[in-house]
């Protein structure tokens, strides 16, 4: 399984997606963005866009961002 969360330390919503994958005991890789939305090219790169939580499931071809969104994909996609 190949997860991994853009994330800024502090922010609440990465907070809740970390809980999420986390209560599900799912392994992900997180990788910290800069607090400046200008330097956060590699999210940029790899969503669109340039706000976090993203969450990249390699194994299934999802890129999402969203923390009520990624949520709603893990329990869909991990089980309930």
């Amino acid at each position: 399984m190949a997860l991994t969360l853009y994330q800024l330390e502090g922010c609440p919503y990465c907070e809740l997606v970390v809980d999420e994958l986390e209560e599900r005991d799912l392994e992900f890789d997180s990788v910290w963005v800069e607090g400046l939305h200008s330097e956060r090219d590699e999210v940029k790169r790899v969503s669109g866009q340039r706000a976090v939580p993203v969450l990249v499931d390699d194994d299934r071809g999802v890129t999402m961002a969203e923390s009520e969104r990624i949520v709603e994909y893990l329990e869909r996609s991990y089980g309930a």
